[in-house]
């Protein structure tokens, strides 16, 4: 069974990211003075008392917007209504109980779910001041002082929240989840292959570039398989990102890089290649990540019978850094191959995971240099004694030899190169070390 979820929710800029930081003991959210920073659904797990909860931030509601990222926010916070088991109603002393607070708690009332109203901002020491009683009359039950700044009174506000929780709500998730970040510049449609796997909108999807701005997680289960995937922002060239709330979001992409096992990298084929591409998907080589090279749209792609072929031959010669790397056309506007992109994720996942016998590669390392006699210099010929697995997710092995400094660059792609011949190790790199000797 999936952990329970509390939603917090609220008017823009009353500090529910904050909040939501504060909470879950990191800071996953962006947080900005600027209103409307959070736009889709954050996920962050939290515990207290020894119970565990998904806790997930929304982009503020304004009840009466027409803005289109405005409109598709207050959609984003109602689907969290909906499969929340516990509501958190932020509300900010400091501005009191407003028209928007008033219509919020109308529609969190028609909801029937259990609401802890928060009146957050109550930053000062010493009692209450005189205006927290006013927000009795919304009508939501006893209002909790909060300050998510400072953490003050956050533990009476979790304590409301999981009285509400039944204990069955509570189970442990069990089996592995592997983590699928998809990354690539913006509007390569990153969001709608989110929603189309999910079968939601669990992204704001918009022709504007920009519209993701943290790592929004979606878990999911396929085939008995659990997955988690993270939408990340589309990372654009450093000289074009100016705005803050922007940089905050990059930095957002290259965490969920750093915490996936799977990195989707998302090319529009309606475009083809670009130099931004390789850079992305050199975030995921450097993270020593599994990778499938994913090209979108292709349902627009004016098609005969060579394009794929063709496509896929530039694409090779594009991504030459890293041929390891499976290439798949998709479409998340109409699904197609989604279901052999899972089959490439749990394949990839497998093979980045993968661990050799010090024995087998042995056997790998004598017929190796049966066949290609190591390198020389001045007389001196590199000798390798022995070769082992030091650890997974990416490979690496360490290579035990009588001269460093011998041990050529290019004679280490030909033992990469057979190893891969022999186990395969697609869609993941492959690292080595060199170490001499009687080095520690």
């Amino acid at each position: 069974m999936a952990k329970p979820v509390v939603a917090v929710v609220g008017r823009p800029n009353v500090g529910k990211s904050t909040l939501f930081n504060k909470l879950i003991g990191r800071r996953l959210s962006i947080v900005d003075d600027t209103p409307g920073v959070t736009r889709d659904r954050v996920y962050g797990g939290a515990e207290w008392r020894g119970k565990s909860f998904m806790l997930v931030d929304t982009g503020g509601i304004e009840p009466d917007s027409g803005d289109a990222i405005l409109s598709a926010m207050r959609a984003q916070a109602r689907l969290a209504v909906e499969t929340a088991s516990v509501i958190i109603f932020v509300t900010d002393i400091k501005a009191g109980v407003t028209a928007a607070d008033m219509e919020i708690a109308a529609m969190l009332q028609k909801s029937g779910k259990p609401v802890v109203l928060c009146v957050n901002k109550c930053d000062g020491i010493g009692g209450l001041p005189p205006d927290f009683y006013e927000f009795y009359n919304l009508g939501i039950g006893d209002p909790i002082a909060v300050s998510s700044v400072h953490g003050h009174g956050t533990g009476d506000l979790l304590d409301s929240v999981i009285a509400h929780i039944s204990q069955e709500e509570f189970e442990e998730p069990e089996g592995e989840i592997i983590n699928v970040a998809v990354i690539g510049k913006p509007n390569a449609g990153k969001s709608s292959l989110i929603n189309r796997i999910a079968g939601e909108e669990r992204s704001i999807v918009s022709d504007i570039a920009g519209t993701t701005r943290d790592a929004v997680d979606t878990q999911i289960e396929r085939g008995g398989m659990k997955y988690n995937f993270i939408d990340t922002a589309g990372l654009r060239r450093k000289s074009r990102v100016e705005d803050k709330i922007e940089k905050y979001s990059v930095l957002r992409a290259q965490m969920a890089v750093e915490r996936a096992d799977v990195c989707v990298i998302m090319i529009d084929g309606t475009e083809g290649f670009t130099e931004q591409d390789s850079k992305v998907a050199d975030l995921a080589v450097e993270q020593g990540k599994a990778c499938i090279i994913a090209v979108n749209k292709w349902d627009a792609v004016d098609k005969d019978g060579k394009t794929m072929d063709d496509a896929r031959k530039a694409l090779m010669k594009d991504f030459s850094f890293m041929p390891y790397a499976p290439i798949i056309f998709i479409s998340a506007k109409t699904g197609q191959r989604i279901e052999r992109l899972f089959e490439l994720i749990k394949y990839v996942h497998s093979q980045n995971t993968m661990r050799i016998s010090t024995g087998m590669l042995n056997d790998i390392l004598a017929d190796a240099v049966a066949r290609v006699q190591p390198p020389t210099d001045k007389g001196r010929r590199l000798r390798i004694y022995y070769i082992t697995q030091a650890s997974t997710k990416p490979p690496t092995f360490v290579c035990f030899c009588n001269k460093a400094e011998l041990f050529h660059f290019s004679y280490q792609r030909y033992l990469e190169n057979q190893i891969r011949s022999t186990f395969g190790l697609e869609g993941t790199p492959v690292r080595f070390v060199i170490r001499e000797r009687g080095d520690k």
